[in-house]
């Protein structure tokens, strides 16, 4: 009898651990199944960026630009779909005259055009990103706000930037400003330089979103 109810015991136990362990998992699947349902909204999501590449403060020539970078990281572990604002305005240009051209074009509120476009109504959450040029979005960018400002009414908005000082700048605010029917969030930044080595930056502040 002694051995008998040692073997119940030991089969109860092995039971309860069992049941630990796969509530465990599941815990661990509702938790990634719930990230994914804050990540796209319970619905598609988008990445709308504008990245420089060439001549670049701190990095120098580059290849692809920073923004685009972070862009494909966001990509990478939502499963965001991506939509490039591009103008090639500024291509070739050294990093002091390309300053300087942006610093009037936002003087003069100037709005370049850009290549192409995107429907917005089947996407539930848009990251909007860019570096930031004399204390905002480049003005490429603002063309593209203009264009679609009816357009994010009542879906989720998320900022971010690279930058070499200036942080979010002012861009959450112009983004607010640009979109009012959207709920925009705080928006994240991280500088141009830790772009390359910092995909665990960006993963940090998905999941805490």
């Amino acid at each position: 009898m002694g051995t008998y109810l040692k073997y119940i015991l030991a089969s109860v136990l092995c039971m309860l651990v069992t049941t630990a362990c796969n509530g465990n998992n599941q815990s661990k699947i509702n938790n990634a199944n719930e990230q994914t349902k804050i990540m796209n909204n319970e619905g598609k999501a988008l990445v709308v960026f504008f990245s420089h590449a060439g001549d670049n403060y701190s990095v120098g020539n580059i290849e692809v630009g920073n923004t685009k970078i972070v862009a494909d990281y966001i990509s990478e572990m939502t499963g965001a779909e991506q939509f490039e604002i591009v103008t090639h305005k500024y291509d070739g240009m050294a990093y002091n005259p390309l300053i300087k051209l942006a610093q009037e074009e936002a003087n003069n509120g100037e709005l370049p055009e850009y290549e192409g476009d995107v429907d917005l109504s089947q996407y539930s959450t848009v990251f909007i990103g860019g570096p930031v040029w004399w204390g905002t979005y480049p003005q490429v960018m603002f063309t593209f706000f203009k264009n679609h400002r009816d357009d994010l009414k009542g879906k989720t908005v998320i900022p971010f930037t690279t930058h070499e000082g200036s942080g979010l700048a002012s861009c959450v605010e112009d983004v607010k400003e640009a979109f009012p029917g959207a709920n925009v969030t705080k928006g994240y930044s991280i500088y141009g330089h830790e772009v390359r080595t910092g995909k665990a930056k960006v993963e940090k502040w998905l999941k805490g979103l």
